[in-house]
């Protein structure tokens, strides 16, 4: 379906899976890749018919962050990739969701090593699940380097905040379980089975109705900095159209016909 020489895209009926596809690497992120992943986002959000995606990685390992090669000047090649970050010099952090919220839920597969620039992409996905074998963490102190892509921000927004600055600290790793216990991720499944997980909890998401879905992660997220009043407010604002569309209709016509609801985002 498209993507890159290091991003694979597929289709799973109304979910589109994108797989970070380097796996010599242990999909240590590219300048394809980050094209790839980009142009996935945008194509996510353009697409009625997609209504989920799932983000995961190939070769039993989600992202080893940053390539450390690249990073010292080397690797990285492709002077396609290297226009398209000149047009838009944004777009590799549009690429990591630091610049970039997809109107979709994103639900992460992580299988194997998701750490560093890794552990960063995570915090920009909804939900997340994990094989038992799966490792995390933020080691980039570890090499005198700062975790740039939004983890000093986000991560103690997300989980407490005595844990993630332990984990932006130390620079340690985590277990699946570890990562669980403090609420990085919300799954934690046999090895093998997260890409198969996320899909299932896609394609939940896919039945219920598309515009109710995406009003209420916008809504989630646009109050997440807010008082209670204003946004309580905003819930309104955000909230009260969603009861006047066909769709909406369409779900109370369902519920009393005991039948499946048929959306078509309207």
């Amino acid at each position: 379906m498209g993507g890159t020489e290091h991003l694979t895209v597929t289709r799973e009926g109304a979910t589109l899976v994108l797989t970070l596809d380097r796996p010599e690497a242990k999909n240590a992120l590219s300048l394809p890749m980050l094209v790839g992943l980009y142009d996935g986002w945008v194509a996510a959000d353009e697409d009625d018919s997609v209504r989920s995606v799932v983000l995961t990685g190939a070769g039993g390992a989600f992202c080893a962050g940053m390539d450390l090669k690249a990073l010292a000047g080397r690797g990285m090649d492709g002077e396609p990739y290297r226009e398209r970050l000149k047009a838009d010099p944004d777009l590799h952090w549009k690429a990591m969701l630091r610049h970039h919220r997809p109107r979709k839920p994103v639900i992460a597969a992580v299988e194997g090593p998701c750490v560093a620039g890794g552990t960063e992409i995570l915090q920009g996905t909804d939900i997340r699940v994990a094989g038992r074998s799966a490792t995390f963490g933020l080691f980039e102190v570890r090499r005198g380097l700062f975790p740039i892509g939004g983890s000093t921000v986000r991560l103690a927004r997300q989980i407490p905040r005595t844990h993630a600055l332990e984990m932006l600290l130390t620079g340690r790793p985590y277990s699946a379980e570890e990562a669980a216990r403090i609420g990085l991720i919300g799954h934690v499944v046999p090895d093998g089975d997260a890409l198969g997980k996320a899909l299932e909890t896609a394609a939940l998401i896919n039945d219920c109705g598309p515009l109710a879905v995406e009003a209420v992660k916008a809504s989630v997220y646009e109050t997440a900095a807010m008082t209670e009043e204003d946004g309580l407010a905003a819930e309104l604002a955000r909230g009260w159209p969603v009861f006047d569309t066909a769709d909406a209709r369409e779900g109370a016509r369902a519920f009393a016909e005991k039948r499946p609801p048929v959306f078509r985002r309207a």
